[in-house]
């Protein structure tokens, strides 16, 4: 995940830049405009031509996973810190509302996410993947414990909360549906 680290490794000194603000103003437009902010505005802000932001970023998807891996990185750490948490399950809850709290702050991105969720080929998957992951071991803790069913797996526990995500996005005059619709959705994992 390049972001997180910085820009790919041997680039030139002006290449670096232009990633940088590429990535800034990506990050500045997704969260203004949603997922499907005009790539062409991302790459005049930066003060690029649309060529250079193709060249870092061959497609939309990979300038999103580039954009969002900073707070993957951050989801991913919280996942580590949760799995030694005393209460198992509560500590899978913990982390599906923090999920659907980072996919809200982009609007588009639980529907990109939803989109790719099988799609391994997907820049996205880079997000995905380690996010599956973690989220698969904070189940399978929860499981283990016997709070919660056997038979829930990651992959549809992520699909909920990225619904749940969009739901709210849909629907911004309601600030407790996401609350609302996940105790609802967590309901059904009792075993």
């Amino acid at each position: 995940m390049a972001s997180a680290a910085g820009p790919p490794a041997g680039l030139r000194a002006d290449a670096r830049r232009n990633y940088e603000r590429l990535l800034t103003e990506a990050r500045a437009s997704f969260a203004a405009h949603g997922t499907d902010a005009s790539l062409e505005d991302v790459a005049r802000r930066a003060g690029v031509g649309i060529g250079t932001l193709y060249r870092h970023f061959p497609n939309r998807q990979s300038l999103m996973s580039a954009v969002f891996e900073d707070a993957v990185g951050e989801l991913l750490a919280r996942s580590r810190e949760l799995l030694t948490a005393p209460q198992p399950c509560a500590a899978l809850v913990t982390w599906l509302r923090e999920m659907v709290t980072h996919a809200s702050e982009y609007r588009g991105l639980s529907r990109a996410l939803m989109a790719v969720a099988d799609d391994d080929t997907s820049a996205l998957a880079r997000c995905s993947a380690p996010i599956r992951e973690a989220g698969g071991a904070l189940l399978c803790r929860a499981q283990d414990s016997g709070d919660v069913r056997g038979d829930v797996e990651i992959g549809d526990l992520l699909q909920l909360t990225h619904a749940i995500a969009l739901a709210a996005e849909g629907n911004p005059g309601d600030p407790e549906l996401a609350d609302r619709l996940l105790t609802l959705t967590l309901r059904g994992l009792k075993p």
